[in-house]
């Protein structure tokens, strides 16, 4: 994901398309054409409804399944919204978290210099000095031994000096998850996410016998095998599959649900995030500072949310290839899910193709509500 948020070229015209499958189906095959990745789909939609889904290509280089809407993924650093974000979301508007807090009130043992200056919210806007991320899997094997390391790492810079993207904050947070709710970070996201939203499909450590569904990632060096199956990501592979970082897998069908939920639509469970929650949430904290919001990340016109989408629209990419953006303004979301780190995570090209995809479906999605608006004159 870090090279897909510095900004990138734009990509060359996409031929347009007279309907808005044609034109994603042009994007996204050219791109497998260029090989950057076996298999995507794109699916772009409302709060109410799915405007397009466009599957292209299949779920690796080797003869394998078509790409469906039913094809798990591996999210990447989507987790830190599709989970981590979204269950602290429900702790807000129940008041069981207060955004101000010290971290320290509920990850004492965290007792860097400078850390008990650190408040949740701090974390959630990569604002509290944290490195980027360390591979900390070539130190320890586990959980807990990973997880130790994370609260022993010193701040690189004073908290709210600078943003830097964290993958070390997202862990810590999902400690606070825990020690609020006093369940596993899983569970309390599948009570709290998954379940509510219907997400039936979105999961941790997938079982073996979902593997035919699962999009292969990179044939990794370091486990030297192909990963399918079992997380990209190094840091949750070593803690076991779950983290708040990265680790969960989900389809294209899950992806649309948990899009709508932050659209407003209330699912069939009951009511889930309030509209104060979600615009708590997704609200830039400081334009100045940087583009980010609680969790999320905003356009900045040169980011994956391509060139149309602005304020109040928010997103989030993974490294394998991930991305959504959703846009209360015009009713509109736009996902794509692809494995671009297959075979290997040197691929590039994906930064264009996000670009292209967003601007097209805006493109579109505004052509349609202007016609719309000069047939009811």
């Amino acid at each position: 994901m870090l090279a897909a948020c510095r900004g990138a070229p734009r990509p060359a015209p996409w031929p347009e398309r007279t309907s808005l499958p044609d034109s994603l189906g042009a994007i996204l095959a050219r791109a497998r054409a260029d090989s950057v990745f076996p298999g995507g789909i794109a699916v772009i939609g409302t709060r109410d409804a799915v405007l397009a889904t466009v599957p292209v290509g299949t779920l690796d280089w080797a003869p394998s399944a078509a790409v469906s809407d039913s094809t798990l993924w591996d999210l990447a650093s989507l987790t830190k919204l599709v989970a981590l974000t979204s269950t602290m979301a429900t702790l807000v508007q129940e008041g069981r978290l207060d955004l101000d807090a010290p971290v320290r009130r509920f990850v004492p043992e965290w007792q860097v210099p400078l850390t008990e200056a650190v408040t949740v919210r701090d974390l959630l806007l990569h604002r509290a000095g944290l490195p980027a991320f360390k591979l900390f899997y070539k130190q320890a094997n586990g959980r807990d031994a990973i997880r130790a390391l994370v609260l022993a790492t010193p701040l690189d810079t004073m908290p709210r000096a600078r943003m830097v993207y964290s993958d070390l904050g997202a862990i810590i947070l999902g400690i606070v998850v825990e020690r609020i709710t006093g369940q596993p970070f899983d569970l309390a996201v599948r009570e709290r996410v998954f379940g509510p939203l219907g997400m039936d499909g979105a999961q941790y450590n997938p079982p073996a016998a979902l593997q035919p569904r699962i999009a292969p990632t990179e044939r990794d060096p370091w486990r030297g095998r192909l990963v399918h199956g079992e997380v990209h990501d190094e840091n949750a592979f070593a803690m076991g599959g779950i983290s708040s970082h990265a680790g969960v897998f989900a389809s294209a069908r899950d992806l649309v649900r948990f899009a709508q939920g932050w659209l407003g639509a209330q699912p069939a469970a009951g009511p889930w995030l309030a509209d104060s929650t979600r615009r708590l949430f997704t609200t830039v904290a400081d334009s100045a500072f940087s583009s980010r919001a609680l969790g999320w990340d905003t356009p900045t016109g040169t980011n994956s949310a391509g060139t149309r989408l602005t304020t109040p629209a928010f997103g989030h990419t993974g490294f394998t290839g991930t991305s959504l953006w959703i846009d209360p303004s015009r009713d509109l979301f736009v996902l794509l899910l692809t494995n671009r780190v297959n075979p290997t995570r040197e691929r590039a090209g994906i930064a264009a193709v996000r670009i292209a995809v967003a601007d097209a479906a805006v493109a579109w999605r505004d052509r349609m509500r202007a016609r719309a608006a000069e047939s009811a004159r």
